[in-house]
């Protein structure tokens, strides 16, 4: 299309223009980078979808990869079909061709030659964008397309919590998407009428073609119902929206805010029906009166008239007016996190220590743990590491094992690859990928007991792996510190080429193994190396005589990272943790299902709930949480296994519907696997946030917030809230000891005020029976403490141990030199008819080889301190000589060795040169002599200097007697330490009386 220049004279004719000729180059370039991107694109898919058919997941993928699909086409395609109709449709309602020139004539010339290339692309780019929007969405679609019932109705609209949960979020997508592409539409086609003609004029003498009216006016309409549809909606989303006071809808939401919407939803649909009549009265100062109304109507109506009823009507008489909606926000909240059913009881807690009443409770203080697993982790690595590319988590796993017929509270961990401790010269594809491949065995330690110098009482370690939990599969070809991907498998007769374990018996000072399991797709054909190749990165792949027809690729080791990506629709607990079952290793994993759409409920970010925590929570923002599915991987072929733990969970029936049959019955778990089971850490700790101020359940004394607790600051680390504990223990109500999580609670706010107000359990006991839960499994026990009697909390009780002076003369003693002293977890125990506080306290070389060892263990019960090198010592102190007779078990891994004799094999012997026992206690200095001395006073310092003295040559004799691999010169040195150290604290007390 051409215009004229003026009235009378032509345009001039266009150069014409000769086709450039293309660079063959550019072309074969273009060809290329295409062929390049195309193979890196299939060889991806390729590889992924080989890893779920491995695994049998293969409709996982599917699933997501064909709901991704049909949505991105659907919407897609409706979006870019509606911008393109717009464009059409204006184009088609330009006005004739006339000779007049416009302004906009030259704007017009320039985008001519254009006009094909927008016409395509516009509508695609706009397309791309809205499919790859809507279709990143799917599991929105899928929960809609099989929603389920909770069977609980919210308060206001008496709808079931799964429209919420289930069907508004799709409404809600979807009137966006509507209103997204009808606006942009409106924009497309104003802009094309404008430039062609079909709109001119300004001001009153605003004039449109009747096409242009016509296409205008109906988008308008389509603008104003969705519109009207939001405002709809909106009034639902009160219920879920977080207010002033509480979250979901208050007072005001239900008395002005509500009706508003409804108003304004009915506004907006007669401004829409204004639009029409555009194109018959082609006047658009009715629909443009219109819109400006219902922007009055909604600044008046949504805005100032809820304002004005919050100030004068409800800030007035809050309480009052609020109560209905405040309880409305308690029940909810303690429905949606499972707290809704928690066994209250007022606990008559005593500071006055009965010796009795300790004897009374002998089975909860027989398993006191005084492991800390997140310290005694150096001491795994330095005495069950054996070699360099072993390594041990920092964080270690309390669980519980049968020994000898007792359930014993056990500390455990896995030993894994850390290539990084390979020296230079072994860090080479072929080490890396084929050879190293896997750990070996577990290690495990009683929890309340170690050894006569400190050290874990091991039940079961060495390599080969010895002890207590029997025979079972130890390699270890998934967990947490595995490398990227390894290749296994190799030729029958050829030989091992993975190294098994280190034996110095053998000739080369290993064993070698082959993989025998079906962990990972075949990578044996030249197809599959090539495309593992492309996806991996990884040239070696095709040209190495170790990739084989035999071979397998391993790879998504982590247990979090598989059972992620078959499950997708669960967030996962932050700890994978492993467990000895039915002969296996396998990896425990707890998964939820959760939402932030559960109306009424009070929403919580778990991101930084906890400061300085942020890691050690799963990261989301929900108001609706469930465990329901218990995952296990399988350390040596990678098997994941989903249980369906809560088969009651509306969400987790809707997945099961959308995935099929992916998820087991509970009544397929062994009863080995059940009683490694444990009420998981992350969704305790968010239970015991919504606790703290949900355990009132009174709406009056909520508003008042005079009752609510928070969890205390860490006694170690002021930086974060104190841990949950697992611990065995019986709390009031119970008839048994049982494996339990536990918290306390301390006053909220910033009072230093930090007194015991309240103690958590729940029940984690799973039982041992085969596909049966115990009862009382998941039982949230809470004791609420008298408000008239101070029971101190654990900051006043980590202050008592600090302000001891015979306690820390002591622990300064061991601070000299070269040692550090740490302090383990602050447990607390309701023991004695009150509050039992246990610290164990560890001493380690504060440099260089670092073995933690457990010197003092401290008591407290109400402002009772003791402090001794035993719990069994420390009780005495504190109950009186003789009240722990019977509640600890003085002569429980003394020893502890885990020890094969047919094989000759002990833990200890599994410490080598680079993983030997550094002594942790500390070198003498010199200790100043008083002024004014007294023969009492000379004595006593000369007994000080010669005891520590004789504690420096013991640290050395224990030092060189480990350098050479003498343990049992290395026990005698720690009998020599242990017994000049006694003599140092026994001289530094006579000292002191000398010097008073």
């Amino acid at each position: 299309m051409t215009f004229a220049a003026d009235g009378n004279q032509p345009s001039p004719p266009r150069p014409i223009r000769v086709p450039q000729r293309r660079s063959p180059l550019a072309i074969t370039a273009i060809v290329v980078g295409v062929i390049v991107v195309a193979a890196v694109i299939a060889a991806n898919i390729w590889t992924e979808v080989a890893w779920f058919n491995q695994l049998d997941f293969s409709e996982v993928v599917w699933v997501q990869w064909l709901t991704r699909g049909v949505l991105f086409v659907v919407f897609g395609g409706l979006a870019a079909g509606a911008v393109w109709l717009s464009l059409f449709l204006a184009k088609r309602a330009r006005p004739a061709r006339s000779d007049a020139r416009s302004s906009l004539d030259r704007y017009r010339e320039q985008i001519e030659p254009l006009e094909r290339a927008v016409t395509i692309s516009l509508p695609l780019f706009v397309g791309l964008i809205a499919g790859g929007a809507m279709s990143s969405q799917w599991e929105t679609f899928q929960l809609f397309l099989h929603r389920q019932s909770f069977g609980t109705a919210d308060p206001q609209f008496g709808l079931d919590a799964g429209f919420y949960v289930f069907t508004l979020p799709t409404l809600n997508a979807l009137v966006s998407y509507v209103l997204t592409i009808a606006i942009l539409c409106a924009i497309v086609a104003a802009f094309v009428h404008l430039l062609y003609g079909s709109i001119s004029g300004g001001g009153r003498q605003f004039i449109a073609s009747k096409g242009a009216r016509i296409q205008l006016a109906v988008i308008g309409l389509i603008v104003m119902l969705g519109v009207a549809a939001n405002y709809w909606l909106d009034r639902y989303s009160l219920l879920t929206a977080q207010g002033d006071l509480i979250y979901g809808a208050s007072y005001t939401d239900v008395n002005a805010v509500l009706p508003s919407r409804t108003i304004l939803a009915g506004i907006a649909v007669i401004v829409g029906l204004m639009f029409l009549v555009v194109i018959w009265r082609a006047d658009w100062r009715i629909p443009i009166i219109g819109v400006g109304l219902m922007v009055i109507a909604a600044v008046a109506i949504g805005g100032i008239y809820p304002a004005i009823v919050q100030r004068f009507q409800v800030e007035p008489n809050e309480q009052e007016l609020e109560t209905d909606y405040i309880q409305r926000n308690i029940d909810a909240t303690l429905t949606s996190y499972g707290i809704d059913d928690v066994e209250i009881t007022q606990y008559d807690a005593t500071t006055e220590a009965d010796s009795d009443a300790l004897r009374g409770d002998a089975d909860t203080t027989a398993q006191i743990r005084l492991l800390d697993p997140n310290i005694v982790a150096p001491a795994f690595q330095q005495l069950q590491q054996n070699k360099q590319y072993y390594t041990f988590s920092d964080e270690l796993v309390v669980d519980r094992y049968d020994i000898d017929g007792e359930s014993q509270d056990t500390v455990i961990s896995v030993r894994e690859l850390n290539l990084d401790g390979l020296d230079d010269s072994s860090r080479n594809w072929v080490n890396e990928t084929t050879v190293y491949t896997h750990g070996y065995g577990v290690v495990a330690a009683y929890g309340n007991a170690v050894t006569s110098d400190g050290q874990p009482s091991f039940f079961e370690g060495g390599i080969p792996s010895s002890g207590e939990l029997g025979d079972y599969e130890p390699r270890i070809y998934f967990g947490q510190n595995l490398p990227a991907y390894s290749i296994v498998g190799a030729p029958e007769g050829e030989g091992g080429w993975e190294l098994d374990y280190p034996d110095d018996d053998a000739d080369n000072g290993q064993q070698n193994t082959t993989y025998e399991g079906d962990g990972g797709p075949s990578i044996g054909n030249l197809f599959e190396k090539l495309a593992y190749a492309i996806s991996f990165g990884e040239e070696q792949i095709l040209f190495s005589d170790r990739v084989t027809s035999e071979s397998q690729v391993l790879y998504y080791r982590d247990p979090l990272e598989r059972v992620s990506k078959v499950a997708p629709y669960l967030e996962l607990d932050s700890t994978a943790y492993p467990a000895v079952v039915d002969g296996r290793v396998v990896w425990v994993v707890d998964g939820y299902t959760t939402t932030s759409e559960y109306p009424y409920a009070s929403l919580i970010n778990t991101t930084g709930l906890f400061a300085g925590d942020d890691d050690a929570l799963i990261q989301t923002t929900l108001n609706y949480v469930r465990n329901s599915v218990k995952a296990t991987v399988d350390a040596y072929d990678g098997t994941v296994t989903l249980y369906a733990w809560d088969e009651e969970d509306p969400i987790l029936k809707a997945w099961e519907e959308v995935f099929g049959s992916e998820i087991h019955s509970v009544s397929e778990i062994s009863s080995d696997l059940m009683s490694h089971l444990r009420y998981p850490e992350d969704l305790f700790e968010i239970q015991r946030y919504q606790l703290s101020e949900y355990h009132v359940t009174d709406a009056a004394t909520f508003f008042s917030q005079g009752d609510f607790w928070q969890v205390p600051e860490d006694p170690n680390d002021s930086t974060q809230r104190q841990d949950p504990y697992y611990l065995t223990l019986q709390m009031p109500g119970q008839d048994d000891p049982t494996f339990s999580l536990t918290t306390n609670f301390i006053p909220a706010g910033d009072s230093p005020r930090n007194i015991l107000t309240g103690y958590l359990a729940v029940n984690s006991e799973t039982g041992d029976t085969e596909g049966e839960v115990d009862e009382d499994y998941g039982t949230l026990r809470l004791m609420e403490l008298p408000r008239d009697t101070t029971i101190p909390g654990p900051g006043q009780v980590q202050n008592n141990f600090n302000a001891d002076s015979e306690a820390q003369s002591v622990l300064n003693l061991l601070r000299q030199g070269e040692s550090t002293v740490e302090n383990g977890n602050l447990l607390t125990l309701p023991v004695g008819g009150g509050l039992l506080y246990v610290q164990p306290v560890y001493v380690q070389a504060s440099s260089g080889t670092q073995v933690p060892l457990l010197r003092k263990v401290f008591v407290a019960f109400g402002d009772e301190v003791g402090f001794a090198d035993t719990l069994a010592e420390a009780l005495d102190q504190v109950f009186g000589e003789g009240a722990s007779e019977g509640a600890t078990d003085p002569d429980a891994g003394v020893d502890g060795d885990a020890v094969d004799e047919e094989a000759g094999t002990s833990t200890d012997d599994a410490a080598t040169d680079d993983g030997a026992t550094d002594d942790a206690t500390s070198e003498p200095t010199e200790t100043a002599t008083p002024d004014e001395t007294t023969p009492a006073a000379t004595d006593a310092q000369a007994a000080l200097d010669e005891a520590l003295a004789r504690a420096t040559q013991a640290i050395e004799d224990g030092n060189a007697a480990l350098a050479e691999g003498d343990f049992a010169a290395y026990g005698e040195a720690q009998d020599a330490l242990n017994e000049a150290l006694q003599d140092a604290v026994d001289a530094s007390d006579a000292l002191d009386a000398a010097t008073e």
